[in-house]
């Protein structure tokens, strides 16, 4: 069976990477890696190929950045192409990004069954791309591989049958899972301080709109007088800190140069971090302030206070059984909250079912009983 495995943007490397590991097991298994080139900074691609052992992708379709439309056209008009060269049995899209769209839009159309890794996360707030993105992508899918047991209720209400859907755990896990024990014991500090809070923005809701991303850094500035953060800086973030001229707002910082720097009592920018990089210092955090879905997953499992800085969030369960809590972009809520984890008054949480570095296994064995009732079918 040939597999067509779809990469473009940093949380899919980190999801893919397993599943890529794991289908090396499965000798009938052909497995071509397309990477879109959504994101095409160092920092946000090669290097995660590097840190996570992925293979150079098999093609590089360098599509770069633009509008939504403009970027999820231009995947499209080059994954046909491929689609109709290579002739896939199936393609697997993950999460919730514009490649993660328009592969799975293009593999439908051309009648070539999609598995969407992640589905049926849903946040209710149809002003964020990404769950246009999920919901579209959900649509035209054939097959669904899920995280949580909110995510199979969602697709069962949207109309899915149960034997298309597979509770098979969450795949990001598994590479975390994987680099928190290899770096076990063998910690390479990118920062001194004993107590720091981390803190991540890039969603336009937050960074696109000049008011509400000054007033975010205004009630994190006054935070960092209590404990120091430090903010590894997303590259559209970057470009929106120049245009808004905040560079007055932060201390930059260049972590892993020569020997640990130490963090001043402010917000202390940096450029984005390898996957590496940023698990050493998120393993390390008092908390993590972030508007970013991985890592309210990622915080779960390590254990670590996280305030999302959204009005909403697709991974619920990180509420209800991790470590997260919503608080918005509300100066007050997010200093309230910091001041309870400062004080040791938050919730321990609890580790997720099947979140247990084995999600990646149970895909594969999907898609290889798959590829046998085709060819039953045939």
């Amino acid at each position: 069976m040939r597999i067509i495995m779809v990469v473009g943007a940093r949380p899919n490397f980190v999801k893919i990477a397993p599943i890529m590991k794991e289908s090396k097991k499965y000798s009938k298994m052909d497995i071509i890696l397309v990477h879109t080139g959504q994101h095409y900074d160092r920092e946000m691609s090669k290097a995660f190929f590097e840190d996570l052992d992925i293979p150079k992708p098999d093609i590089c379709l360098g599509i770069g950045s633009g509008s939504h439309a403009v970027q999820t056209g231009a995947i499209m008009a080059a994954f046909e192409k491929i689609c109709i060269d290579k002739r896939p049995d199936i393609v697997v899209v993950v999460g919730d990004v514009n490649s993660t769209l328009g592969c799975s839009i293009v593999s439908a159309k051309l009648h070539i069954p999609v598995a969407h890794v992640e589905a049926g996360l849903r946040s209710g707030d149809r002003s964020m791309p990404e769950e246009i993105n999920r919901i579209v992508t959900d649509a035209v899918s054939s097959i669904f591989f899920t995280t949580c047991r909110e995510a199979n209720d969602n697709l069962k209400k949207e109309g899915v049958a149960s034997d298309k859907i597979y509770f098979v755990g969450n795949v990001m896990i598994d590479t975390l899972i994987k680099a928190r024990d290899a770096i076990s014991g063998n910690e390479k500090p990118l920062v001194k301080n004993d107590e720091y809070a981390l803190l991540t923005l890039h969603r336009p809701c937050n960074v696109d709109d000049e008011t509400s991303f000054k007033k975010i850094v205004k009630g994190i500035s006054e935070i960092s007088k209590k404990i120091p953060v430090l903010f590894p800086a997303h590259p559209r973030t970057q470009k929106k800190i120049r245009e808004y001229r905040m560079g007055r707002s932060f201390i930059s910082q260049v972590p892993g140069k020569n020997r640990p720097i130490c963090l001043a009592n402010a917000v202390n920018l940096t450029g984005p971090l390898s996957y590496v990089d940023f698990l050493h210092v998120m393993k390390r955090a008092k908390l993590v302030f972030t508007d970013s879905g991985g890592i309210q997953e990622e915080t779960t499992v390590l254990g670590i206070p996280c305030l999302t800085l959204r009005d909403s969030t697709e991974r619920w369960i990180t509420v209800h059984e991790g470590t997260n809590e919503i608080v918005g972009t509300n100066v007050s809520a997010i200093v309230k909250n910091t001041n309870r984890i400062l004080n040791g008054a938050w919730k321990k949480g609890n580790i997720p079912r099947y979140w247990d570095g084995k999600a990646a296994e149970r895909i594969v064995r999907v898609l290889n009983d798959f590829r046998a009732e085709s060819k039953e079918r045939k």
